[in-house]
């Protein structure tokens, strides 16, 4: 299964995440919510998704080191700061809160499947190969940060 890491980009897995989970709903009953609560509970939880996201790419630039998950051994710096203190891995909770969104939206309880596979996906065939690389970069240091952040919240 080593062909899969850090092979596809997470946001295309993201989006077929995503897919599934419209197929899921299409196919599947949900709930009768009204249509303008499942827009106003998407577009919160889509915000806070953002801001993950946003967040992690910009403490990246500002250490100036590679925001490319494919190459994680090209990384320059750890990054400990901004929302880095509170989950190791923010773009990835980022995309996770969007398909959350996206199951609101959807109102299928069995969308919500999708999330879960999704951060078991990338916990598997992403994230693991990261802290590979990372270990490998940076030894010590990345181990206690293991230690002191969590992987995703």
């Amino acid at each position: 299964m080593r062909a899969l890491e850090n092979k596809i980009p997470p946001p295309v897995v993201t989006a077929l995440f995503g897919l599934l989970m419209w197929l899921a709903a299409r196919y599947v009953p949900g709930l009768d919510l009204a249509h303008s609560v499942r827009v106003l509970v998407a577009l919160l939880v889509v915000a806070v998704g953002v801001c993950f996201s946003v967040a992690g790419v910009l403490s990246f630039r500002q250490a100036q080191t590679t925001v490319n998950p494919l190459k994680p051994e090209t990384a320059s710096v750890l990054v400990r700061s901004g929302i880095y203190q509170y989950s190791r891995n923010p773009m990835y909770v980022g995309f996770a809160l969007l398909l959350l969104a996206w199951a609101c939206y959807l109102a299928s309880p069995f969308a919500l499947f999708g999330v879960l596979g999704f951060v078991l996906y990338m916990n598997r065939f992403q994230i693991r190969p990261e802290e590979r690389a990372l270990i490998s970069l940076f030894g010590s240091e990345y181990s206690v940060y293991q230690t002191q952040v969590r992987r995703w919240l």
